[in-house]
């Protein structure tokens, strides 16, 4: 029970449903994902630390990028995730996230610095 109530406050937010979504794509890291949601990444970093906290998602490093990913051993969050995709894929901010993903360059947007 205490698994279910993590998964669905971690779900209970506009921008964790996004990132969800765009991680069922691909692997992303901190600035891109910021870069989608148009938020900082200290607030996508607080995100990802729910999301985890939750074991929905986990990371990986890649050189001096962290890879943020969904966690497919959980099962109690992808059948969530399976009831819930049919509204999500209809929303239109799911839509713009996802175009905005084919667009998205790591290398551009995370080496400015």
């Amino acid at each position: 029970m205490k698994e279910l109530e993590k998964i669905i406050k971690a779900l209970a937010d506009r921008n964790r449903l996004r990132i969800i979504k765009l991680l069922e794509k691909r692997k992303l890291c901190v600035c891109e994902i910021a870069f989608i949601l148009g938020i900082t990444q200290p607030s996508v970093s607080r995100h990802l630390k729910k999301l985890s906290n939750a074991a929905m998602i986990d990371s990986e490093q890649d050189c001096f990028w962290t890879n943020y990913y969904l966690r497919k051993d959980n099962l109690t969050s992808r059948a969530l995730l399976t009831c819930l995709n049919k509204h999500l894929n209809k929303q239109s901010v799911i839509k713009h996230d996802l175009e905005k993903l084919k667009k998205v360059n790591r290398t551009r947007l995370c080496c400015k610095r």
